[in-house]
């Protein structure tokens, strides 16, 4: 069987961004940086006005994973194209820890789903945009939906 370079790129990004869901319910921050660039840009907000400037993904991802500790993530569909890797997930966890955009932990769980496109350049995660059921999350959390100053 012929595989093509462009096929062995798009298998390589998708593996890139499996094991970066890996990472993350594994809880494994230290090494974040295997798998995303210095400069990432995460346009994905739990609660709005969570800074998306180069690099402050790494901040943000470590503290959401504490406030919704034992965070997963299940891959249930993977699609890459070139830079892109689409993934749609069914992400769980629970409202445990402290977020200083968050309500208060309530201990309640949650599971939605989402879909991510990241972008991919030199062998790292460049760009994070994401969509979940953002209402479905609250409601399960016992959180009041947030209101924008």
């Amino acid at each position: 069987m012929f595989i093509t370079t462009e096929n062995n790129v798009n298998n390589e990004n998708k593996q890139l961004v499996t094991d970066f869901f890996t990472a993350l319910n594994q809880a494994r921050i230290a090494d974040l940086g295997d798998y995303l660039a210095a400069d990432v840009v995460d346009h994905n907000k739990v609660i709005h006005g969570e800074p998306d400037e180069p690099g402050a993904a790494f901040a943000a991802i470590a503290t959401q994973l504490s406030a919704l500790a034992p965070y997963r993530a299940r891959i249930d569909e993977l699609i890459a194209e070139g830079d892109k890797v689409v993934a749609r997930i069914t992400q769980s966890g629970v409202s445990s820890g402290g977020h200083p955009r968050m309500p208060v932990p309530t201990g309640l769980s949650f599971e939605n789903e989402a879909i991510f496109v990241f972008t991919v350049t030199a062998g790292r995660i460049s760009e994070i945009r994401g969509v979940s059921d953002r209402l479905g999350l609250f409601l399960q959390l016992g959180w009041d939906w947030p209101t924008v100053d």
